[in-house]
């Protein structure tokens, strides 16, 4: 998917003038999430609040808002996860700048500019569980119920007893 003009920035542009910017992007729009997705309803809310940084860089705080549906691995049913993420990156024009270490995450600038989809994208994805899974084992769609379980030695702790 190609970046509309207004989707890609000027980090430094925006850290000079202490910029803070709102997106609203449809899920159905992020390509890298499309697969994780039991459909592509709903959206994700973003904000970016850049700043300049104390060693002279650009960076941002992003706090992203989704609620995706996504597939329970146990019973592989579709559910909403209420999701809301925030963390603090710093720009890097090149790998060298990105090898300095610093308390924030480091994100690649493509020519002293960033995609703010794909940037708001890479967050999401970051705030999503490894395994997605929609509540406790015992409330889950095909959860083994202790019940049903079928014990085929039982029949030998009785004869133990008899001995």
């Amino acid at each position: 998917m190609a970046s509309g003009s207004t989707d890609r920035v000027d980090c430094a542009r925006l850290a000079e003038d202490a910029a803070v910017l709102e997106r609203v992007y449809p899920l159905s729009e992020l390509p890298r999430l499309k697969d994780l997705l039991a459909d592509a309803r709903g959206s994700l809310r973003v904000r970016f609040a850049f700043s300049k940084l104390a060693a002279g860089g650009a960076g941002a705080a992003i706090a992203v808002a989704a609620t995706p549906r996504l597939v329970c691995q146990r019973c592989l049913r579709a559910f909403e996860l209420p999701l809301v993420s925030d963390s603090e990156i710093e720009f890097a024009a090149n790998d060298a700048q990105a090898s300095v270490p610093s308390g924030r995450e480091i994100y690649l600038m493509d020519e002293g500019s960033v995609s703010l989809r794909e940037l708001a994208e890479e967050e999401l994805l970051l705030a999503l569980p490894i395994v997605a899974s929609c509540s406790t084992p015992q409330a889950c769609g095909q959860a083994p119920r202790q019940e049903e379980r079928a014990r085929p030695f039982s029949v030998l702790k009785d004869l133990l007893k008899k001995t």
